[in-house]
């Protein structure tokens, strides 16, 4: 089992000790066997559940699985966090829809893979890459692995401390940068979440040039405790906005595409990122659940959930012992996304990684 950082302790601690689900009643359906398939969720929204779907070869092997991402021919991107003492292993792998491997890359991210989105630009898609721990940096890189552009610390904004730019190491702390995820602007430009370090929000133009940050440290309403995962929902395209999961306050917060602050959406177990397909929002939780929010960000189904098992396991045992997870059952989600049918892809943040595939049916 990997040693859990003593600040994701905290958070995860934090977060079990709260009570019950503040939002609504959204309908949570326990697993279920039907012609020998598990499916989760209900009406329109059932998924088979099929855990481990992506399989490496044998000559690799997961070390945290954190995020996923899908480009137009519907291939599969998975990033994980990879181990600081292999330097040769990949940190980025790209699988077909069957689950087949294509190729891997990214061994410069290992022990600080972490955020993976695919964007397409003119004709061409490109991979936007964030990695955190000793590496902290973000790259564009093109889908074979080559790097267009790759950037550390922004020092315009007079937050980070001199190494992060220059010469970044191993220190965890406000004045310390490691991004996290992306969200695109539709103007070209993009956001960056320094969900780990200062816990600001950067946002960047077409270029990769820092433009401006809102955010910080705080208890909400403008400010985060690990501003992790974002997304821009142009569900209303004429009022595009931006959803940040502050996940150690178990919230959204939603915000003009200006960085003014909206709004609050409670009531999730330490929501860790956020992804859009047609008027639904996905929101995959840390505490053992992934989430279907409608245009009005009211939940309407949770897949997986193993929320009152998981929160009791206050020695985090579960994360690292493969046979204490159930089928139909999710640990721990750190992100998930849509591919082009309706599918959706999990990674969990569990020691010895997991990328589940739930079909739509």
């Amino acid at each position: 089992m990997n040693t859990v950082p003593a600040c994701r302790r905290q958070f995860l601690k934090t977060s079990v000790a709260a009570a019950a689900i503040a939002m609504g009643a959204p309908s949570v359906v326990t697993a279920r066997r039907t012609n020998g398939q598990i499916v989760v969720g209900e009406k329109e929204l059932q998924y088979e559940v099929i855990h481990h779907f992506p399989q490496l070869p044998s000559q690799y092997s997961w070390q945290t699985t954190h995020n996923v991402a899908v480009d137009s021919a519907n291939n599969l991107y998975v990033i994980h966090e990879g181990r600081e003492n292999q330097k040769d292993h990949p940190s980025i792998f790209v699988f077909d829809e069957e689950g087949k491997y294509i190729r891997s890359f990214g061994k410069q991210y290992q022990g600080g893979g972490h955020g993976i989105e695919v964007r397409k630009e003119g004709n061409q898609e490109f991979l936007y890459v964030a990695a955190y721990q000793q590496i902290k940096e973000f790259a564009k890189l093109d889908l074979q692995g080559e790097v267009v552009w790759s950037k550390r610390a922004p020092r315009e904004a007079n937050v980070y401390h001199a190494d992060e730019s220059a010469n970044p190491s191993k220190v965890w702390g406000r004045d310390r940068f490691m991004p996290t995820n992306f969200a695109f602007l539709p103007d070209g430009g993009f956001f960056l979440a320094d969900g780990y370090g200062a816990f600001r929000i950067h946002r960047y133009d077409r270029d990769g040039k820092w433009v401006s940050s809102f955010g910080g440290e705080g208890a909400g309403e403008g400010t985060f405790n690990t501003p992790h995962g974002i997304w821009i929902d142009d569900r209303n395209a004429a009022a595009p906005k931006l959803v940040v999961t502050d996940r150690a306050h178990d919230t959204l917060q939603i915000f003009s595409l200006d960085g003014k602050y909206e709004r609050t959406i409670a009531g999730f177990g330490l929501p860790a990122n956020v992804d859009r397909q047609g008027d639904l929002l996905l929101v995959p939780e840390l505490r053992a659940r992934v989430s279907i929010l409608d245009k009005d960000y009211k939940t309407i189904v949770q897949l997986g959930s193993d929320v009152e098992r998981v929160s009791a396991d206050k020695s985090f045992a579960i994360r690292g012992d493969e046979k204490q997870w159930q089928d139909g059952k999710f640990v721990h989600p750190h992100d998930a996304c849509f591919d082009n049918k309706g599918n959706i892809y999990v990674a969990e943040w569990v020691g010895s990684g997991r990328v589940t595939k739930l079909r739509k049916l």
